[in-house]
Formats: structure tokens, C-alpha cells, sequence
């Protein structure tokens, strides 16, 4: 039980950390704080499981032609879209939007594989 916790909260507060330092050192995505990196970091999470699966189904054949790189501009938009109604959390633009996402869905991996 405390492991399954524990997973949690790093699965949570990693990609927030992960928005925070991304404000810090990129031009183009400004977080107000911890807590709008945390609603953004449940956000991202709850539409990874429940849009992104039905983007995916929908964009299918563009992913195939692409060889899976479509995947990318489906996470940057998302990563996008969240900005454009969570105050506090903006996204200035396409290209920063692309890396932010790259960013935090490399940092929820690594933090994906080493828990489990």
C-alpha cells in the first residue's frame, strides 16, 4: 500500500517539478506556481487516459504514414490545449508546447519505469 502511494505522489509531482524547471529554462510556458504545476500535471494525466487513447485510434493512419511521430504533435497539442484553460499556466506558441511535452513525457517515463 505505502509503495502504491508513494508511486502515486512521484507520478504527480514529477511532471510538476518537471512544468516548474521547464518555466524556469524555456521561453514560452510560464507556471505560477507548485499547485497550477500540480493541476496541470492531473490534467495531462487524466487526458492521456481518457482523450489521447481515442486521438490516437482517430489519427491512426496519419501515426502509420509517420512511422509513430504524429504521436509527438498529438502530446504538444494536448500540452497545449490544457494551457488554454488552466489560468496560470501558458503556452506561448506551438514549438514550446512541442519540447514541454517531449519534456514531461520523458520525465514521466523515467519515473514510470523506475517505479514499477
Amino acid at each position: 500500500m505505502i509503495h502504491f502511494l508513494v508511486s502515486l505522489a512521484l507520478k504527480i509531482f514529477v511532471p510538476a517539478v518537471t512544468l516548474l524547471l521547464l518555466a524556469q529554462y524555456l521561453s514560452g510556458i510560464e507556471v505560477s506556481g507548485l499547485y497550477i504545476a500540480v493541476i496541470v500535471a492531473l490534467i495531462l494525466g487524466v487526458l492521456a487516459v481518457t482523450i489521447k487513447p481515442v486521438l490516437f485510434i482517430l489519427t491512426l493512419p496519419i501515426n502509420i504514414i509517420t512511422f509513430g511521430l504524429f504521436s509527438f504533435l498529438l502530446n504538444a497539442i494536448i500540452f497545449w490545449f490544457v494551457s488554454t484553460f488552466v489560468e496560470g499556466f501558458v503556452v506561448d506558441g506551438f514549438l514550446p508546447a512541442l519540447l514541454g511535452s517531449a519534456i514531461v513525457s520523458l520525465a514521466s517515463t523515467i519515473v514510470h519505469k523506475l517505479s514499477d
